[in-house]
């Protein structure tokens, strides 16, 4: 990725040109629709040589291309048709499907299957369904698509094009899920928005307060237009709202797109004459790279780019008309489109070029999570932020702490609860995690109570499982190989996708249950009531220290750069400040049996975001085993069947496993945050059965997804190490 830039906005710091891509590259055009559906971006139809037929798709997480295999109902190539994004369906409306002659058709395509699907929806009870037009405005907001002007042929025949601009409203009601119920024409107050086609339209609606709002901008009428109008969804009444600053110049085939409160204006045709007059036809006119946005809460214009802005050295989109652009998050996609600049029109060239734009600085990163540690690593992940260009992972090293002899890691008061449950002839185990890092058993056996310490760094990555189709599964071949001290989380839901083993999380039974990891979350059960127990210290001494910067969401860390976060100055680094050069600073290894506090910052094109809450990890203590791995879970009717595969690092002989179940108690009501747990088993096999009897106790917990909580551990001579944390998802219950 590229590095923040200075400052947000649309000035050429912002801007990025995707330089390369793979995949079969979408032909450029104009009159395209598109829309986006998560990160993947929907291009249809549009116009060069001939009408495209074709839908093509642009991931924007993988830069790939990709023409999905369309199945169906395919609609024939429109230019300049309705185009709107509900979910993961797309509805395509009118166009014009050859020279002279428009379509009114209406078109669904599940984007889950590609699935064409052309729908036939009820004539308004009131008029006429709309007659065949291009160049009009579809707008969706909740189950309503509005349709608004555009351009009909009045002429029986196509070759003989006599134009209408139209200025009628129309609703369209949508089905759930799929298929619509029919037009309606509203009744409207106020005076309707002269007709016109090449227009835009956007809906916005504030957080808190206001009805949703319809704005219609600029378009053509025979001459190029720059008004604003406004309607009120619902009272349906339509109005002209008073704007502050400078109204953009009178334009057609620009774009316009909501991120947040404000209504990014891009392009378009404007008349060549600098007063931009619109009283009578434009004479000359040209396309435009001019960029703009209205404050929706203020009705405020703000130029960002100017008309005769020079960008010689090509750090802008270039000036062009038809495009397409659309958003996803806060970051504005720009896509082809024509030039036109003062040529005729079969000497104008189709722009090849996809541009974007961060308009916001990206949100905070989950908290940085534990896949495994080692006596002097940690290898770490953090769920993904959207549309960002990296991450700036930073750390904050305690002093070491020499593990006392015989007592690995005890650097703090101990911690000792006796469970109250069970028999005397069982084992019931409570864990109290303390300060984040030192776990404390205490066995109750018979009569006789024993203290026993062990170390447990608390286990971080989850695995989770999501009921999602294929082609929203995206396994991190990252994580394949780091099970060792990982959380996995299984469901009881059965599950259609076929699974990628990416995290040795695979589950066998019955319902063919199956997971995959394709999001992250930390554990939040440590406590932090007790901040006595934690070494005070003064917040001038604190100090984060970058581990670097990372193109993805996941780091191996064994070393840390010295240069500390205070002499970097981040306010000056967050405004925009360049990122040090790591190859001049001195690294700092990690030392064994120590506690590092760790938060994570993603980076865009306007600069680096807040960071996430901090996590804090402690590496291994030599001698200790590893956590067990490849967890797996077979479900039978009256019981569960828990097995694991040995520690990758055993250090020695493994002498006994134990396993833990998340149960009720009392205390958990009043410290939701710290789990208590039953141990159910204790040998050397690598398996063991879980009971109903003993489920029906267990604690459901809903830090994230409703799930019950295992934890598995290894012994070995020095004693117990880390557990693998296992959630097993529930549900909606």
């Amino acid at each position: 990725g590229a590095a923040p830039s200075r400052g947000c906005g649309g000035g050429a710091a912002g801007w990025r040109r995707v330089s390369s891509f793979t995949g079969r590259y979408r032909a450029p055009a104009t009159g395209t629709a598109r829309s986006a559906i998560r990160e993947l971006l929907i291009i249809f139809g549009g116009g060069n040589e001939g009408i495209a037929d074709e839908l093509h798709v642009y991931n924007t997480v993988t830069n790939q291309w990709f023409l999905p295999a369309v199945r169906g109902d395919i609609p024939p190539g429109c230019a300049a048709h309705g185009f709107v994004c509900d979910g993961t369906r797309i509805l395509v409306f009118g166009g014009m499907v050859e020279y002279g002659r428009y379509s009114n058709d209406l078109y669904e395509l599940q984007a889950s299957r590609w699935l064409w699907k052309k729908v036939k929806p009820q004539a308004p009870s009131n008029g006429s369904p709309p007659c065949p037009r291009l160049g009009h405005s579809f707008s969706l907001y909740g189950n309503k698509c509005y349709l608004f002007g555009g351009l009909a042929n009045e002429s029986e025949d196509s070759n003989n094009n006599v134009p209408r601009y139209l200025n009628d409203f129309y609703e369209l009601e949508l089905q759930h899920g799929s298929g619509v119920v029919g037009w309606s024409i509203p009744v409207t107050k106020g005076i309707l928005p002269s007709p016109r086609e090449s227009h835009t339209a956007i809906v916005y609606c504030r957080k808190d307060v206001g009805s949703p709002k319809m704005y219609i901008f600029g378009g053509m009428c025979g001459c190029r237009l720059n008004d604003l109008w406004e309607l009120d969804i619902e009272t349906m009444t339509w109005s002209r709202p008073e704007t502050k600053g400078t109204v953009p110049l009178p334009r057609s085939l620009h774009t316009a797109n909501v991120i947040g409160n404000k209504m990014y204006v891009f392009g378009g045709w404007v008349p060549q004459s600098a007063g931009g007059e619109i009283s009578a036809p434009d004479g000359e006119w040209k396309c435009t790279g001019s960029f703009s946005y209205l404050n929706l809460d203020t009705t405020e214009w703000i130029g960002l780019i100017s008309d005769c802005q020079e960008d010689k050295s090509n750090l802008l989109p270039g000036p062009r008309a038809g495009h397409c652009a659309v958003a996803v998050g806060t970051r504005l996609y720009i896509w082809s489109g024509r030039d036109g600049y003062r040529k005729a029109w079969n000497n104008q060239v189709c722009c090849k070029d996809l541009w974007y734009l961060d308009t916001e600085r990206p949100l905070a990163p989950s908290q940085v999570q534990l896949i495994r540690a080692t006596t002097n690593s940690f290898q770490l992940k953090w769920d993904e932020v959207p549309t960002v260009e990296g991450y700036l992972l930073q750390l904050h090293a305690d002093s070491p702490v020499p593990p006392v002899a015989g007592i690995p890691g005890t650097g703090l008061p101990e911690t000792s609860v006796l469970s109250s449950q069970g028999s005397s002839n069982h084992h019931n185990i409570k864990f109290c995690i303390t300060d984040g890092n030192l776990l404390f058993f205490t066995c109750k056996v018979a009569a006789l109570n024993i203290k026993v310490h062990n170390h447990c760094l608390p286990s971080a990555n989850v695995g989770e499982l999501h009921d999602l189709d294929k082609q929203t599964v995206n396994p991190d071949a990252s994580v394949s190989s780091t099970v060792s001290s990982t959380q996995t989380m299984v469901t009881q839901q059965a599950v259609k996708t076929e699974s990628s083993s990416t995290n040795g999380a695979v589950v066998k039974d019955e319902t063919s249950l199956t997971t995959f990891n394709s999001k992250s979350e930390g554990l939040k059960c440590v406590s932090h009531t007790r901040p006595a127990q934690r070494p005070v210290v003064k917040s001038r001494e604190r100090r984060w220290y970058d581990v670097g910067i990372f193109k993805n969401n996941s780091a191996v860390v064994s070393q840390f750069y010295l240069l500390p976060e205070e002499t970097l100055n981040i306010n000056s680094k967050v405004e925009g400040a360049d990122v040090p050069d790591y190859r001049l600073l001195k690294k700092q290894d990690l030392f064994p049996g120590t506690v590092y506090r760790f938060r994570v910052a993603a980076i865009n094109g306007c600069g680096i975001g807040p960071f996430s809450k901090i996590s804090e990890f402690k590496t291994c203590i030599p001698g200790f085993p590893g956590a067990p791995s490849t967890v797996k879970i077979t479900k039978s009717v009256d019981c569960i069947h828990l097995s694991w595969e040995p520690p990758a690092s055993p250090s020695g002989n493994i002498l006994e496993y134990s396993a833990y179940l998340a149960i009720r108690s009392t205390q958990l009501q009043e410290n939701p945050s710290q789990l208590v747990f039953m141990r159910i088993y204790c040998g050397l096999k690598t398996s063991c059965m879980v009971t109903a009897a003993q489920l029906s106790n267990a604690h459901v917990d809903y830090t994230s997804r409703p799930a019950i909580v295992f934890r598995i551990s290894a012994k070995n001579e020095r004693g117990y190490g880390p557990a693998t944390q296992v959630r097993w998802l529930q549900g909606k219950k």
